[in-house]
């Protein structure tokens, strides 16, 4: 294990809502190193505090336990409540279980498959294309992101889904679909079940995650030029932002008199959703990147001019994890195997944290679906804290009822900080 995971307390329960969910909640000094140990025991954040396991075989107490002997075996302290430990200590069948010759250990096995399978679904690694009822149950034809024999028929719902026959050619995937259920074919995923539903609740930690809502407030967004008048500011109001075009005069650069810190600004970019700015700082005049930022042209400029600030004056005193202010707002938090994303009451903006992610570790986008977002910011691993947290504040700020809801950015001032500095790297 890369981390210490002394000074580390991790309580288990059932959940109160969901049976038999199991709640986790980490403390201590080395908390986050827990943490991410639970994530990859399939456990998702709910809150600062709180993580979940829920899963659509119900086999929560089992994999909890197998979560608490593998931290206790790493040094952390493992409480697990009476009510979890009783549920641990009993064995349970399904009732009719459709393959009676397995045993109990093969049954885990077919479960843990059809949960592989949600749970690919849900990330978006797997993709639905048509669905149909044989009579019997659900089956379904889909195609993995990534694989050789990735075209694929499903067969059964929640804990009995199985993997029933793959294909090289998605054509040949959708036409044996077709052929063997004719009429009864439909398009995309099937609703989901009753205990999907209450399994995405229970990530969710809300009471109708699934359920279907319009915008209250559309996104906000930068209007025409706003980003080009930004950049003519920086350079009148900051003489410690240097200009330079390219050679095209197609890009402007700023260099930052610290020598650490470059943005390109691309005068093309006329789309929203195109990159506009690339910034990104060093480790010094000549050293390594530390993180990288990429920005569209739909991007409101108060979160901008929090990244250009933050360059300028970082703060002194260190932050609160960057999803408190959207906690306290009253943001909703959403968990996924891969991602945690927090949404805007009003559904107008969205932070998504992909804690094991190389590229884009964080994003913050305008709207609730990735796929169509009315912009983006795109930050890499390295990020610092405090600028995480200011740009939170800003959605707060820029989601809250008194905010404007015009598609031109209001201009929101700057976050006060404490005792603000300079970069302390010399030239």
């Amino acid at each position: 294990m890369p981390y210490a995971p002394a000074d580390a307390h991790v309580t288990f329960t059932l959940h109160p809502d969901h049976h038999p969910g199991v709640l986790a909640t980490p403390s201590g000094p080395t908390g986050d190193a827990a943490r991410s140990h639970l994530h990859d025991l399939g456990f998702r954040s709910t809150g600062p505090d709180t993580m979940v396991l829920a899963r659509i075989d119900r086999e929560e107490p089992y994999y909890a336990a197998q979560a608490a002997n593998e931290l206790a075996a790493y040094g952390f302290t493992v409480d697990i409540a009476p009510a979890l430990q009783e549920e641990i200590d009993t064995e349970w069948t399904w009732a009719d279980y459709p393959m009676p010759w397995c045993s109990r250990e093969e049954i885990r096995q077919v479960s843990a498959d059809a949960q592989r399978i949600h749970d690919d679904i849900a990330t978006g690694r797997l993709t639905i294309h048509l669905h149909a009822n044989d009579g019997h149950t659900t089956v379904a034809v889909g195609t993995y992101a990534t694989g050789v024999r990735r075209h694929v028929h499903l067969h059964g719902e929640d804990h009995l889904r199985q993997v029933s026959l793959t294909f090289e050619d998605e054509a040949e995937a959708l036409a044996d679909f077709h052929n063997q259920y004719n009429v009864a074919v439909r398009r995309g995923p099937a609703p989901p079940t009753e205990l999907e539903q209450s399994v995405h609740q229970a990530l969710c930690g809300r009471a109708t995650p699934m359920a279907p809502t319009a915008l209250a407030t559309p996104p906000m967004t930068a209007g025409p030029g706003e980003h080009e008048e930004f950049l003519d500011h920086l350079f009148d109001s900051k003489p410690q932002w240097s200009k330079y075009r390219t050679w095209s005069d197609e890009t402007t650069i700023a260099s930052h008199e610290s020598l650490t810190v470059r943005a390109e600004f691309d005068h093309e970019a006329r789309h929203r959703t195109d990159t506009a700015w690339t910034i990104a700082e060093y480790d010094g005049p000549v050293g390594e990147r530390l993180w990288r930022a990429t920005i569209t042209a739909g991007t409101p400029v108060p979160f901008i001019r929090a990244i250009t600030d933050h360059l300028d004056d970082p703060l002194s005193a260190e932050p609160a994890e960057p999803h408190v202010p959207l906690h306290e707002a009253g943001w909703a938090a959403a968990s996924h195997p891969a991602r945690t994303t927090w949404q805007a009451p009003d559904r107008s903006l969205t932070f998504e944290h992909q804690p094991h992610a190389v590229g884009d570790r964080w994003t913050v986008f305008g709207g609730d679906d990735a796929n169509r977002p009315a912009w983006s910011i795109r930050l890499s691993p390295g990020v610092p804290q405090a600028l995480l947290a200011q740009l939170t504040s800003i959605a707060v700020h820029s989601t809250s009822p008194h905010s404007s809801t015009s598609r031109r950015s209001p201009p929101l001032p700057r976050l006060p900080v404490p005792l603000p500095q300079r970069h302390g790297r010399a030239r």
